[in-house]
């Protein structure tokens, strides 16, 4: 290892798992302020001394929005590393359908709610990886593949819809590069500077695994996507009534 090389590696800090802990903070810090603490005036009011009119509520869901970035990355991660590919993209779509009944709880207070839950967007992006990688040689093949992939995530408007997907699928491509990365994947969000810091603690990945190891710690954290929506439905239900 040169000089370069040494230096380049001692900013990598992050292992996946911490990669991953910090989306799931992120993604519990913007959903709790999209449901509940935007029904609370002090964190929806002004900050005082502030220009801009900046709120915490503004600035709570500006953190949030390095949720996905991060996910999506890992799930490129996943995909390269995982033994099983298709029993990874069935875990996926099985929380999706898991999640579907909180989502839409959480989102209108109703089921049946327009619009898909995220586990939705990171199962089709499995699947755009999975067609890229099986028939990047056969064009004709591969342009139909994912015509299909992103005609469903069309249909679905899940949760980061066709962007999304398009993101992953981006990652997956361009993985030799993280400055490549970086620098087109916030393209892919609106607007672009709102992932900067996502992409930040993605150039610190390591490729390392890190501390979430065995089946328990793994589900847990499937678990903790469903899990935290039926509570923030019950909060808010509670406290300040669906409409």
């Amino acid at each position: 290892m040169n000089d370069a090389e040494r230096n380049n590696s001692s900013f990598r800090i992050l292992s996946g798992s911490a990669l991953k802990t910090i989306a799931l903070l992120t993604m519990l810090l913007d959903h709790t302020t999209a449901i509940v603490l935007s029904n609370i005036p002090f964190f929806t009011e002004p900050l005082s001394g502030i220009p801009g009119n900046i709120t915490l509520y503004s600035i709570f869901r500006l953190i949030g929005r390095a949720a996905f970035p991060i996910y999506g990355f890992l799930l490129t991660e996943g995909y390269l590393h995982t033994r099983n590919k298709e029993k990874y993209g069935l875990r996926l779509l099985i929380f999706a359908v898991i999640s579907e009944i909180c989502w839409d709880l959480e989102r209108s207070g109703r089921l049946f709610n327009s619009g898909q839950n995220v586990f939705f967007t990171l199962f089709l992006g499995l699947c755009a990886i999975y067609l890229y990688d099986r028939f990047r040689k056969d064009k004709l093949s591969l342009i139909m593949g994912l015509a299909v992939v992103f005609g469903v995530s069309l249909i679905l408007q899940a949760d980061y819809g066709t962007p999304g997907v398009g993101y992953m699928l981006f990652l997956y491509v361009a993985r030799k590069s993280r400055i490549l990365q970086g620098f087109i994947g916030c393209c892919f969000f609106r607007p672009p500077q709102n992932t900067i810091p996502a992409f930040i603690l993605i150039s610190l990945y390591n490729g390392k695994r890190g501390y979430i190891k065995g089946r328990v710690l793994q589900y847990a954290f499937y678990i903790i996507y469903p899990l935290h929506m039926l509570i923030l439905y019950l909060i808010k239900l509670y406290c300040f009534g669906y409409q």
